[in-house]
C-alpha cells in the first residue's frame, strides 16, 4: 500500500516514547496508532508491535535497537512518533531520535520503578533540550498492591 502524500495543512508535532528497556515503550506507540487508526481510520494506519519493531536482530532479541517511526494525526495536529531503543548499548540512537523532539513519553513500568535507564534518558533528553515530557506509567496491571491499583 502507498503512502498517502503529506500535505502540511496541521500543525506538525514531534514526539517520542523514551525509558528503560523493557518498560512497554514500543508496546505504547503500537496501542497509540491503534487508538487512533479507530477514532480517524481515513488518515491513520495501525502499526502493530511487530511492525514497529522489523529488524530480524530486533525481532529476534525482543527489543528495539535503531529508532523506529511512525505518523499519525488528530482533528487538530500531525504527529510524527519516534520511538527509542531504551537499552544502555544503543543510547547514541536514542539521542539521535531525542534530539528532534518537542516533547517527550517517558516510559516506567509500575512493578519496577525508575531504573538506572529511566534516569539516563531523562538526563539526555535535558541535554538536547527537549522541552516538554509526560510520564506513562505501564504494566500496572502487574502490581500486586491493593493500595497502589487503587491509585
Amino acid at each position: 500500500m502507498a503512502k498517502a502524500k503529506f500535505e502540511r495543512t496541521k500543525p506538525h508535532v514531534n514526539i517520542g516514547t523514551i525509558g528503560h528497556i523493557d518498560h512497554g515503550k514500543t508496546t505504547l506507540t503500537a496501542a497509540i496508532t491503534k487508538v487512533l487508526h479507530d477514532a480517524y481510520p481515513d488518515v491513520n494506519p495501525f502499526t502493530p508491535f511487530d511492525m514497529i519493531d522489523k529488524a530480524p536482530e530486533e525481532r529476534q532479541r525482543g527489543i528495539t535497537i535503531s529508532i523506529a517511526h511512525v505518523e499519525y494525526q488528530t482533528e487538530n495536529r500531525h504527529y510524527a512518533h519516534v520511538d527509542c531503543p531504551g537499552h544502555a548499548d544503543y543510547i547514541k540512537n536514542m539521542i539521535t531520535g531525542a534530539a528532534q523532539m518537542d516533547g517527550a513519553i517517558l516510559v516506567v513500568a509500575a512493578p519496577d520503578g525508575p531504573m538506572p535507564q529511566t534516569r539516563e534518558h531523562i538526563l539526555l533528553a535535558r541535554q538536547v533540550e527537549v522541552p516538554a515530557m509526560v510520564v506513562f506509567l505501564n504494566k500496572v496491571d502487574m502490581m500486586e498492591d491493593e493500595e497502589l491499583l487503587e491509585l
